[in-house]
């Protein structure tokens, strides 16, 4: 049923692939080698009326947080309201002590590192390869069929293809290893049509201007394409980081006794009556992932100003 279920679920993918490749055709480039973007002039009213929008918005999203710490840190939440860091003592609850933190935080920063070279290198290849138009069509859709198939599948299709014995790839089984390669399949296609949509705001007359100067292809790639596309690059690699942390679908199935994340500790320890405790390891996942966005937010203005000066001298 499960199988049936996934591939009902795969119907709506042939149609956003479909609605892609029609609204690719109205696309046009932001960057060109006759113009800049366009940016818009601030309107107050307008902008005020968002941003008291997005503030009752976080505010609500906040306060769900604060009830969530608040449980962590009493005895016994709602009876007895002293205060205690005792539900921190992961090691000595039902789940994987803090091992299991300190694997999410691995697996994230492998997610995003080799996640963010798989996903940029793959739309640029589609996007901006020359030949082979079918196969290119091709892969475009496969790209998208990972947002239609449930993690809970891939989880089970994973357990079906690598734990079989014959199978030479089994000892991938309960490792990181295959807990990263879950996890980027798994969120590939938003960080696909991130990198796709920034690739088609580049004019094709830079990859046109290269081939008649005679210089390759990776020349090309690694001097414009990557500096201009930068900000994309980097918000792949915080969508992939942050998802990393909080998955729990597909990675349940895959961890092993040394390779439990914090995700899945957080379920466990809710089964065995841990609650403020699962809440405790849900809040370390959300503080990491803050940092983590602050992190990349500071890097991103850094890296804007050194490499994206075009974008301020837009008119």
């Amino acid at each position: 049923m499960g199988a049936v279920v996934s591939t009902i679920l795969l119907l709506p993918a042939a149609l956003a692939f479909f609605v892609d490749r029609m609204a690719r055709r109205r696309q046009v480039a932001l960057l060109s080698i006759r113009a800049v973007p366009y940016q818009p002039r601030p309107h107050r009213a307008f902008d005020r009326g968002m941003l008291a929008y997005c503030v009752v918005i976080g505010v609500l999203l906040l306060g769900m947080m604060a009830v969530s710490q608040y449980a962590a840190l009493v005895k016994f939440f709602p009876y007895n309201l002293s205060f205690t860091l005792a539900h921190y003592d992961f090691d000595q609850k039902g789940g994987g002590g803090w091992s299991s933190y300190y694997n999410s935080i691995r697996l994230s920063l492998l997610t995003a590192v080799v996640g963010t070279v798989v996903v940029f290198v793959g739309a640029y290849l589609v996007e901006k390869g020359r030949g082979f138009l079918a196969g290119r069509a091709v892969f475009q859709f496969l790209a998208m069929l990972p947002m239609a198939v449930p993690g809970l599948v891939l989880g089970l299709a994973y357990i079906f293809f690598f734990n079989h014995p014959a199978n030479p790839l089994n000892s991938l089984y309960r490792t990181m290893a295959i807990l990263v390669i879950s996890t980027v399949v798994h969120f590939y296609t938003v960080g696909h049509l991130t990198a796709v949509t920034a690739l088609r705001q580049m004019d094709p007359e830079f990859e046109t201007v290269a081939a008649s100067l005679r210089q390759p292809f990776y020349k090309t790639f690694w001097r414009v394409t990557v500096p201009v596309c930068l900000p994309a690059i980097l918000d792949i690699g915080i969508y992939l980081f942050v998802n990393a942390m909080t998955t729990v679908s597909a990675v349940v199935f895959l961890y092993g006794p040394k390779t439990e994340l914090a995700s899945v500790s957080v379920l466990n320890m809710d089964d065995t009556g841990e609650i403020a405790s699962a809440a405790a390891m849900a809040m370390m996942i959300f503080y990491t992932n803050v940092g983590a966005r602050a992190l990349h937010a500071a890097l991103a203005r850094w890296l804007e100003r050194r490499t994206q000066a075009w974008r301020r001298g837009a008119v």
